[in-house]
C-alpha cells in the first residue's frame, strides 16, 4: 500500500504525463451529434486503466467508477466512463494517429535527459523486433489470414507490429511501434518501419546501431540501413547460408581460451558463462561490401537437471572490429534482447497475448496495442528513472501497476493539494 509521499508522486507523474502527451491532437472521426465525451479523456481513461493492469473495457469502467475525488479532480476524468462508449469511441481512432502520441513521449522524455546513454556503449542503439497477437478475426488489413478450420467455422488471424526498443537507455522505453499489414511479414515491413522510425527521431540523434535477429537478416535491409547512415548489428542463422558458412569457418575453430571477452553471472546451477570471439572480415561476400566484423558467441548454461550445455550464436556488424571493445561488443548483443524483454513484459503483466482485449475487430485491438506500448513506456521511465530507490526500481511490474491503482483510488484532496489539476471543458467532458 503507498503511502501519502507516494500517492502524491505517482499522481503527480500521471497529471504531467498526461498534459504532455497531447492526446487531443488524434483526430475524432465521430459523429458531432451526440457526442459526450471528449475523445482525449476518453483515450486517457483507457491508457490509465493499462497502467494499472485492468484487463478489459469493462475494467476501465470499473476503475473509473472508483476513482477517488481528488484523483477525478486532478485528471479530469468526472465520472464513471462507459465500457461501452470506450469501445465505439476508440474504434473510430486511426491507430497509425496514435504512433505521434509515443513519438511525442519519448520526445519530452528526451529533452528532460531521462534517455541518456548507459556507461557500458559509446552511442544510442535500437532494438527492433516483431511481435504478433492472435485473433479469430481477419479482414485483410490488420489481422491476416494463419489457420482456416471450415469444418468448425474457425478463422485464426494475427496481428502484427514491429517494435523499436532504445536498449542503450536504462530504461528500455519503446520509442516506436509500426502496424505490420496482413499482407506482408517482418521481412517486408522492415524498411518502412526504419523510415517511420527516422522520420520520428533522425534530427535527436538517439542511436546510430539498428540490432534486429535473423528475421530481417538480408542484403537488402543491411544495405537499406547503411544508406540511413546507420550502422547495423544483425543476427547470423540459416536463412543466409552463406554468411553462415564463411562466419563458422573463420570463428568457428578458434579455441576457448583465445575469447576476446569472458562474462560469468550467478553460481552454481544458476551460473552462465558468455564468451565472445571476435573477427574483422577478411573478404565480404557479394552484395556485402559494407560488412567489416563477424561476432561468434558462447554460452554456456546448465538444463534442469544440472546437465552442462552449450550453444553457440553467430552475428555480423557494419562497424569495424575496433569501433567497440570485446566487452561493448558483447553488451550491444545482450542488449538486443531488451525487445524480446519487452514483449514478455507485455504477455506477462499486461496479459496481451492472453487478454487482448478486443477479439472480433482487428484494427480496434491494434488501438489498443499501441496504447498498451505508450503505456508501457511511461511506466518503464517512472520505474527505471524518476524513481530514486534502486528497490523500487527492481520492482516487480505486477506490483507496480498495483501501485499505481492504489494511488489512483486512495488519493486524497489534502495529499494531492499544490498539484495543478488538468484544464476541463465542463461543457464536454
Amino acid at each position: 500500500m503507498p503511502d501519502c509521499r507516494e500517492v502524491r508522486r505517482i499522481c503527480g507523474f500521471l497529471s504531467v504525463r498526461q498534459s504532455r502527451l497531447h492526446l487531443d491532437r488524434v483526430t475524432d472521426h465521430r459523429d458531432r451529434r451526440g457526442r459526450r465525451w471528449r475523445l482525449d479523456t476518453l483515450l486517457f481513461s483507457t491508457l490509465l486503466g493499462i497502467m494499472t493492469g485492468q484487463k478489459s473495457f469493462a475494467d476501465v469502467e470499473r476503475l473509473t467508477a472508483n476513482l477517488s475525488t481528488a484523483t477525478r479532480r486532478l485528471l479530469g476524468i468526472r465520472r464513471s466512463v462507459p465500457d461501452t462508449t470506450l469501445r465505439d469511441a476508440l474504434s473510430t481512432v486511426e491507430p497509425q494517429e496514435l504512433r505521434p502520441i509515443l513519438h511525442g513521449a519519448t520526445r519530452s522524455a528526451h529533452r528532460s535527459k531521462t534517455l541518456s546513454v548507459d556507461f557500458d556503449l559509446p552511442f544510442g542503439v535500437v532494438s527492433m523486433d516483431g511481435k504478433y497477437v492472435s485473433v479469430p478475426a481477419v479482414d485483410d488489413q490488420y489481422s491476416q489470414l494463419v489457420t482456416h478450420d471450415a469444418d468448425l467455422g474457425r478463422l485464426g488471424g494475427r496481428i502484427g507490429t514491429m517494435t523499436a526498443v532504445l536498449s542503450s537507455c536504462e530504461a528500455r522505453p519503446c520509442i516506436d511501434v509500426y502496424p505490420i499489414p496482413a499482407v506482408t511479414n517482418e521481412m517486408g515491413t522492415f524498411e518502412r518501419a526504419l523510415d517511420a522510425l527516422l522520420a520520428a527521431y533522425g534530427q535527436l540523434d538517439l542511436f546510430r546501431l539498428v540490432t534486429y535477429d535473423a528475421g530481417a537478416c538480408s542484403k537488402a535491409n543491411a544495405q537499406y540501413i547503411r544508406d540511413r547512415g546507420l550502422h547495423y548489428l544483425l543476427s547470423l542463422k540459416g536463412s543466409q547460408p552463406e554468411l553462415s558458412y564463411w562466419a563458422q569457418l573463420w570463428l568457428g575453430r578458434r579455441p576457448l581460451e583465445q575469447a576476446d571477452a569472458v562474462n560469468i553471472e550467478g553460481t552454481g546451477h544458476a551460473q552462465v558463462t558468455r564468451r565472445i570471439f571476435l573477427a574483422a572480415c577478411p573478404a565480404a561476400p557479394d552484395g556485402w561490401k559494407h560488412l567489416r566484423t563477424l561476432i561468434r558467441i558462447d554460452t554456456d548454461t546448465f538444463d534442469r537437471l544440472g546437465q552442462p550445455q552449450t550453444e553457440t550464436f553467430y552475428y555480423i556488424s557494419s562497424l569495424a572490429i575496433d569501433r567497440l571493445s570485446p566487452e561493448q561488443w558483447l553488451t550491444a548483443i545482450r542488449r538486443h534482447w531488451a525487445v524480446e524483454t519487452v514483449h514478455q513484459i507485455l504477455d506477462g503483466a499486461f496479459a496481451e497475448d492472453d487478454r487482448p482485449w478486443v477479439l472480433e475487430n482487428p484494427r480496434l485491438t491494434l488501438v489498443v496495442m499501441i496504447l498498451r506500448r505508450i503505456g508501457y513506456t511511461l511506466l518503464t521511465i517512472f520505474r527505471s528513472i524518476t524513481q530514486r530507490s534502486d528497490e523500487r526500481r527492481q520492482e516487480p511490474w505486477r506490483c507496480l501497476l498495483q501501485r499505481i491503482r492504489d494511488a489512483v483510488l486512495l488519493a486524497t484532496a489534502s495529499v494531492l493539494d499544490g498539484l495543478r489539476p488538468r484544464t476541463y471543458d465542463t461543457a464536454n467532458c
